[in-house]
């Protein structure tokens, strides 16, 4: 399921609750944890139309025009299409089921209520579809799933799913190994909102990059968010890797981070301003960010001086490039008053458009790599050009 667990461990943090810390001191580049979904789901609305052929309803790769391996789901009316006849042997006893057949069926049929509800509310209703749907057929990674962050809010759309749920579960609720209630839909939501990843599309510098399908990973899911990560994910979903790993999350180091220090993502681009970010983890996450970027920031005022001082910080830094130390000179750089134009300088990547985080290759041989990649668009660099600004 899951690598390089003996790198990072599991602590509770005061006000922060579970995190994972490194559990000795590692490398920038070095990857932390190599994560297998337990849950994916589409994020293509329901009677998506065209776009919904365009991915493998299992691996979610993309299926390329006029594909001689396409498989189609023999039992069902939902238009489900496959990559291959071997991602559709997989998908039956998994994540295709026949009670994911019968209830995707109930829940886009043309006189059903959720059609009437807006696209989040239809994600809810496949996220549950899939999430009952492992109950059944893994009741340990149900287990797992419950496990997660979040406590269950009994409100008019957990309601409302749940009688929706209800009616798509009956005939199959004696495969459930755990009993089927509203506090049980409640808590189901609740992890899908605060443990969700999405899995992206691929980059392309013309066009604004979209959620392919959902996924809950069972490690990846305790990294708690800094606006200045020391990590970032990638992920490469048309990859011809195995049937199921190209939906792996890979978790780098962006900088060296000494034994005991916390490892952070950020949940979202970096170089979003403050009131944008504090906005999305308050609604989407459920709390406010302190980090050492915020609380610098929370003294500014998001209009177009901001970007102004941002700016000329991003100048001043650029032009003492020289001066500044390796990869351990950036948490001396956290408490400076400008804490993130280090690292826009040295980890955001300039392609137009693109706003994903940088991080060095593997190392090879205990030696760190020069060679940065984007975790957005997939572009190499060498930080050496980076600091110098030759890119």
């Amino acid at each position: 399921m899951s690598e390089n667990n003996s790198l990072i461990k599991m602590v509770d943090l005061k006000d922060k609750g579970r995190a994972l810390v490194a559990s000795q001191p590692l490398k920038a580049g070095q990857i932390i944890l190599r994560d297998s979904p337990i849950l994916l789901y589409s994020a293509i609305p329901l009677g998506g139309g065209g776009a919904a052929g365009c991915y493998c309803c299992h691996c979610f790769r993309t299926i390329p025009p006029n594909s001689t391996t396409i498989a189609s789901c023999p039992r069902c009316s939902n238009a489900s299409i496959f990559c291959s006849p071997q991602c559709l042997s997989v998908a039956i006893s998994t994540s295709h089921s026949p009670f994911v057949c019968q209830a995707l069926s109930i829940i886009q049929a043309s006189n059903s209520p959720l059609l009437h509800h807006n696209h989040d509310r239809q994600l809810q209703a496949r996220f549950l579809v899939a999430a009952y749907n492992l109950g059944m057929v893994s009741p340990s990674h149900f287990q797992t799933l419950l496990s997660l962050q979040g406590e269950p809010i009994i409100d008019d759309a957990s309601n409302f799913l749940h009688s929706l749920i209800s009616s798509v579960c009956y005939p199959f609720l004696d495969n459930l190994k755990i009993g089927f209630s509203l506090d049980l839909t409640a808590s189901l939501l609740s992890k899908d909102k605060l443990n969700a990843f999405g899995l992206m599309d691929p980059f392309h510098q013309d066009k604004e990059r979209s959620v392919r399908a959902y996924v809950i990973y069972p490690r990846a899911s305790f990294f708690n968010h800094d606006c200045l990560p020391n990590a970032c994910r990638f992920d490469y979903v048309d990859s011809n890797s195995g049937c199921d790993s190209n939906t792996d999350i890979v978790v780098r180091l962006i900088h060296d981070v000494p034994e005991g220090r916390e490892i952070c993502v950020s949940y979202f681009p970096v170089n979003l301003k403050y009131s944008e970010r504090q906005k999305r983890l308050k609604e989407d996450y459920g709390f406010s960010c302190d980090c050492d970027r915020c609380k610098v920031e929370a003294n500014w005022s998001d209009n177009e001086e901001e970007g102004e001082e941002d700016m000329e910080a991003e100048e001043d830094m650029e032009e003492d490039g020289d001066d500044i130390g390796e990869e351990d000179s950036v948490m001396d750089q956290e408490n400076n008053d400008f804490p993130h134009a280090y690292f826009f300088l040295r980890y955001m990547c300039n392609k137009d458009n693109c706003w994903g985080t940088l991080a060095p290759l593997p190392p090879a041989d205990a030696l760190v790599s020069t060679v940065m990649e984007c975790n957005v668009c997939g572009n190499l660099s060498n930080s050496d050009d980076l600091m110098n600004g030759n890119l």
